[in-house]
This record gives C-alpha cells, structure tokens and sequence, in this order.
C-alpha cells in the first residue's frame, strides 16, 4: 500500500461518526489537507465545524462544503455568494458523488444563483456559466419553476419564456405585456413555438438540436408534417401534444413497429385505433395499446414511459414530477395485473403503506426493485435484497434511512467483496474478518464498532486495516486527538 499510516488515519478519523467538533476543526490543518476535503464533503458535520469551513480561507474547503450531500443545504446559502466562482460552481453543479435522489436547493439560494451578476472575484467563471450548471443538476424543483412568471426578479420572468409551453394563457399574455422590456423581448421569441407557420419558416434555420425540439414539441404547420413523412422522421411526431388527430390516426398505422408502439399509448388515441393497435401484429404494440385505459392524462402518459424499456438496472436520477398523476391512478396502477403499471405504481413514494407491503412481494423482480429504489416504506429486507442481487443499485441503497446496517452477518463468506463489506460492518458480528483479502471489506471490519480499543491497536498499527480502525467510532476521542498530533505536529503517539 502506497499510502502512508499518518494519511491513512487521517482519512479514517475524518469519517469516523464518534469524533468530536474539536477533532473535525483540527482537521482543517493544512497538513491535513486530503482529510480534510473528504470529511467536509463526504459526512455529516456538526454546526461549529461546518461554520469553520464555510469561513475557512482556503477555496478548497469550502469548495468540497458546497458538494455535501450529508448536510441541510440552507447552512450552504453563504456560499452562493462565495467570492470564489469555483465555490458557487460547485455548489450549482450539485453533490459529489451525485446521488441518485436529486435533493431540490432552497428557494434562495436559486435565487442568488440565477440573478448573480457576476461570477465570482476570482473571475474563473462567469454568471451565465453558473447558471447554465444549475440547469443541468435538476436542483430546480417544479415549484419554483411555477413562481417564475410572477417573481419579482426580471430575470427569473426572462427564465419563465423559456418554459412556454408549459404556461397557462393568461401567464403568457403577461409576459408578453410585462413592464420590462427585456421579459417582454424574450416572450416575443418564445412565441414562435405555438404558431404553425413560424415554425415552418424558422424551420430550415433551425440546427440539428433545433429540429429535434421543433418536431417533437412545437405547433406544426401541415405543410411541415408532410415534410416529415417524406424524410422519415415522423418519430418525434409520436410524442407531439400538437399533432392533429388525423396525423396520429396515420403513425397509428405506419409501417414501422416502433411508431406504431410509441404512439399506442398517446392519451389522445381515438378508441377504433386503440382497438386495432391491440391486434397489432408486433407485441410490444400491443402491450403499449393494452395500457392505454390508464394513460388519460399527459401527466399519466409521462409517468408510465418513464418506466417502459428502462430495465431492472435503471439508475436514472429520481426528481420531482410536475405535473403528478393523481394518488388514485398510482393505486390502480398498483392492482393492475400488467408488471409495467405496477412498475410505475412502485416508482411513486406516495404509495400508501398497504400498497407497499403488496408490491414487496411482487412476482415482478423489476417491481421489487422500483419500490425499493423509490420509496421510503419499502421494507429493509427487500433493500438487502436488492443490495446483494442488484449491484447497479448499492451506492443509492446506502444513502436510504431504512437500508440495514445489522442482520447482514450470514453474507461474511459471500463471493462479492461488496456484500461481504456490507456483513464486515454488522456490529452484531462476534469476530469482524480483519483479515479478509479485499481492502474494503478489511475496511469494514476494523471500522466495526464492536471493536474494543484494545483489539484497535494493532489495526492501527498495520497498513492494511488502519483506516478503517481510525474510523471505527469505539476509538477513544483522546486517541484520535494522538494521532492527530502525530500527523499534523509531528509529535510521537503516546502508548495506547
């Protein structure tokens, strides 16, 4: 192992769950510079050290602070006006390593983040750049979206035109006679999106990006549909909200599989094509057709291909969805007997419990997994589960409240050293497997906190299990205080 003793304790204190504030604080030495960044973006920090790190002069630290996922984000709003641009970059861009469950940032630090005017004192990035990261994280949540056409921040209005399709009128009507001249210029543009014939004209323009937004979401004109059957790039109609009625009666019954699959499932369907789409000769049609009792709603139409083709290890990032199918639909697509609606159903944290219970012993492994992945009542057997089968799955499986951290010992001989890692840590285990020829189930073990601070001496003592036992929260407080002495003073270690 190429990493000395001292970096190893250094790293393991800095995650270990028993040390103090006095501790953490002592990490923000510069000679403890790795460990340091590791504690203050990997874990939960206490009040008084994440005020020293959010004060601390080194970018560096308070860069690692603002990718925290550990930690209530309102104690990050100072560092949305960080003279650092690489601080509020990072900060935009959202945790690391991302989590799967995309955790929205509070109302005021948007705010902060989309009307800045500039990019920092450092000058390494500009307003626009921030805010084009914060775009792409998802941390904008669906309410906030919603406030734009209102909000008192001209520039948030500007941010509303880009979302027009998704207004009401009447939010439409006032931006296009908002008192500012910049909103009233950027709905002018937007406009274009709902006119037929400007689209047809700003079509030929339009880049390969463009094209793709303006056949799959825009009002066209017929001269432009028929443009797309000519080409072959009638797809994006499928998916159109705009397509007329007479367009989706002849992709129902276009000659290629795939069209007439993604459009069986339209909530627009007329009920003749959804009755020929179920005798489709290719089966994946008619499964698609078979759903369409439930898709009503564009919003039941979204949730449900959100699912479709995704497989078992889709790890997709798990957002907020506006607008949301009704609890009512989400039970019937729970008792439904087809494994994609229950798949969906499994996928909705608002499930009520008894739902709940019934789709953990779903015949579907693909609905077992959902339900695991995706909501807060599923049961912790069923997260081991999952978590022993399923590799794709264990980073967010870790992350969740009810994932098992004991029971887990009859998996200390398994073959994956992941699961067997998982076992290591079970405090319930009588003799931790320090010796195990995998370093992160050794990692595991002397971090156990069955471990009295006897048995730690010797792991600390040894390359391979030191980090581990200088995480282990059974290590006495004034020993880590010792090997922080050691590490940042150069002071010998007193015996233990």
């Amino acid at each position: 192992m190429s990493d000395s003793l001292p970096e190893l304790w250094l790293r393991g204190v800095a995650l270990n769950p028993a040390a103090p504030s006095d501790v953490l604080i002592r990490l923000m030495d510069r000679g403890a510079a790795e460990a340091a960044l590791l504690m203050c973006e990997g874990r939960d920090l206490p009040d008084d050290v994440i005020d020293a790190a959010l004060r601390h002069p080194a970018e560096a630290i308070r860069r690692s602070l603002a990718r925290n996922r550990h930690i209530d984000l309102t104690r990050l709003a100072p560092l949305a006006t960080d003279r650092s641009g690489l601080v509020r970059h990072h900060l935009a861009k959202g945790p690391h390593p991302r989590p799967r469950r995309v955790r929205p940032l509070p109302d005021g630090i948007l705010v902060t983040l989309l009307t800045a005017r500039d990019g920092g004192e450092d000058g390494m990035l500009t307003a626009g750049e921030i805010a084009q990261d914060l775009d792409f994280s998802r941390q904008i949540p669906p309410s906030f979206h919603r406030a734009m056409p209102g909000h008192e921040h001209p520039e948030l209005r500007v941010r509303a035109t880009w979302m027009w399709q998704s207004l009401t009128p009447e939010q439409r009507e006032a931006l296009l006679d908002d008192p500012d001249p910049a909103v009233r210029e950027a709905a002018g543009e937007s406009a274009w999106e709902l006119d037929p014939e400007a689209v047809e004209a700003t079509f030929p323009s339009m880049g390969s990006h463009g094209t793709s937004f303006a056949l799959g979401a825009c009002a066209l004109s017929p001269a432009l549909i028929e443009q797309c059957f000519a080409d072959g790039r009638v797809r994006p109609l499928t998916w159109n909200r705009h397509t007329p009625a007479g367009t989706v009666a002849r992709l129902a019954r276009h000659s290629e599989a795939k069209v007439r699959e993604m459009i069986a499932a339209r909530p627009d369907l007329a009920p003749d094509l959804v009755a020929e789409l179920i005798r489709d000769p290719d089966h994946t049609v008619r499964m698609r057709a078979r759903l369409h009792p439930f898709p009503r709603t564009w919003a039941e139409y979204g949730a449900i291909n959100r699912v479709i083709g995704h497989g078992p290890d889709c790890t997709c990032p798990i957002t907020e969805q506006d607008p949301e199918p009704s609890p009512d639909w989400f039970a019937a697509c729970a008792a439904s007997e087809e494994p994609v609606l229950r798949r969906v159903a499994a996928s909705w944290p608002g499930l009520p419990a008894e739902l709940v219970a019934t789709l953990a012993q779903d015949e579907d492994e693909e609905v077992r997994i959902r339900l695991a992945c995706h909501h807060p009542l599923a049961p912790p057997h069923l997260l081991l589960d999952v978590f022993v089968s399923r590799p794709a799955h264990r980073p967010h499986l870790l992350t969740l409240p009810a994932f098992p951290r004991t029971g887990t010992a009859h998996h200390t001989d398994h073959p994956d050293p992941a699961v067997r890692a998982l076992a290591a840590a079970d405090p319930a285990l009588p003799d931790p497997p320090v010796h195990d020829p995998d370093a992160s189930v050794r990692r595991a073990a002397a971090a156990n906190p069955s471990l009295t601070p006897e048995a730690l001496e010797p792991l600390l003592a040894d390359p391979r299990t030191a980090e581990g036992a200088a995480a282990n929260p059974s290590l006495p407080v004034a020993r880590m205080h010792a090997l922080l002495d050691r590490c940042l003073n150069g002071a010998a270690a007193p015996t233990a």
